[in-house]
């Protein structure tokens, strides 16, 4: 799987936006120059999370872009999904709709696992977790293993 830089944007700024004291909206170019998202690619990214009913934008003196539901019930998946669509796509169908010849049928299956792994983290993981820096035990668990860290 490839994360796009649409999605590590997203989820970088909605940490950011977690990560405040105040819960106050903050400016798109505040969130741009904290974590280096370009601005324009921001902003494309949070009309789609507002879309998605992730953020809300407010406008005003105290205006800009504050979460729209609880960071605890907004999971990495559900970003990925808001900005980039399903989590795994084969030709951009979703793997159950992919047909193969009985000698490559097989290969939905393994489309099908391999989603069915990224939702076991991605659907765990919330943004709050995220701007805590407390990840769950079964995600963590993952990483402990010297040969998750290996590129291969």
């Amino acid at each position: 799987m490839r994360v796009s830089a649409k999605s590590d944007y997203a989820l970088r700024a909605l940490i950011e936006m977690a990560s405040r004291d105040d819960a106050a909206a903050v400016s798109a170019e505040e969130l741009g120059r904290r974590q280096d998202i370009p601005h324009g690619f921001l902003q494309a990214i949070l009309a789609d999370l507002r879309r998605a009913g992730i953020v809300i934008s407010q406008r005003g003196q105290s205006g800009g872009w504050r979460m729209a539901r609880a960071p605890g019930d907004v999971s990495v998946a559900d970003v990925i999904r808001a900005v980039d669509g399903p989590l795994v796509s084969v030709y951009g169908l979703r793997p159950e709709a992919v047909t193969y010849n009985d000698t490559a049928d097989v290969l939905q299956h393994v489309w099908i696992a391999a989603r069915r792994s990224l939702r076991d983290v991605f659907e765990q993981v919330s943004i709050q977790q995220l701007a805590e820096h407390r990840l769950p035990k079964a995600v963590t668990s993952r990483t402990a293993d010297e040969d998750a860290w290996q590129p291969h």
